[in-house]
């Protein structure tokens, strides 16, 4: 038996971890997730990597959702795109200016992994329709979540259906299969200002009191692929 869930709306890559990222219309899956996603970040001189919070890996650097990151065509290395939308000669100067700090630069992923959790997040329109609904004077968009699949859903779809793929393998595009296997636990990032979106404790809030402070759906790479804007997503 398979189910097809959505159609892919979106397709969002982070080449530098926790600042803005960048739509594609198609993106190559290997072992480690979407090609090329948040495989930089910000690092400090203690080795933890710049978030939305603080623990033993990651370390809060408030101010880096407005800036965001993009790989240009035929580069392996990312652009650091600076709050009016400028591309910075030198990432690790500028970062050391714009945070205030001597000891950060933009550092490549080694040994240490700079994912949170699992490699994939998948958010279906449903939930961020209801949340819309929840907090209508807060202006609500997935980039608050920052999903690497925003899954657009039929008429009718509940809000939080992704609980229902946890467990299950999923097909999409050519060849990419996934095994869904938890929703991520949600901090205060999804409150904080991003370029046209303004800190709201809202946002964090309704997710706590609505579901446990968890939304999306993660998921690990079985065997990869390649996913287009408008491929369905098919569960086993």
């Amino acid at each position: 038996m398979t189910d097809i869930v959505g159609v892919i709306e979106r397709l969002w890559r982070y080449p530098i971890k926790s600042t803005g990222g960048e739509r594609l219309r198609c993106a190559e899956v290997d072992g480690r997730g979407l090609v090329g996603d948040r495989l930089y970040a910000v690092r400090d001189g203690e080795g933890r990597f710049g978030s939305g919070k603080n623990t033993r890996r990651f370390r809060r650097m408030d101010g880096l959702l407005h800036l965001s990151s993009r790989y240009p065509e035929g580069s392996g290395r990312p652009e650091l795109i600076d709050p009016q939308g400028e591309p910075v000669a030198d990432p690790t100067a500028y970062l050391r200016t714009y945070l205030g700090r001597d000891d950060v630069e933009l550092a490549r992923e080694g040994g240490i992994s700079h994912f949170d959790q699992l490699p994939l997040s998948v958010l279906t329109t449903a939930t961020l329709d209801w949340i819309r609904a929840e907090i209508p004077g807060v202006p609500v968009d997935e980039r608050r979540f920052r999903p690497n699949v925003l899954l657009r859903t039929p008429p009718g779809t509940p809000p939080f259906v992704e609980d229902e793929w946890a467990g299950r393998k999923a097909h999409a595009g050519d060849g990419l299969c996934v095994e869904f296997v938890r929703s991520s636990e949600r901090c205060v990032m999804t409150n904080q200002a991003q370029r046209d979106l303004p800190h709201s404790p809202l946002v964090l809030k309704t997710i706590a009191r609505a579901h446990d402070n968890r939304l999306d759906m993660l998921a690990g790479i079985v065997t990869q692929g390649t996913v287009r804007l408008g491929d369905p997503l098919v569960l086993e």
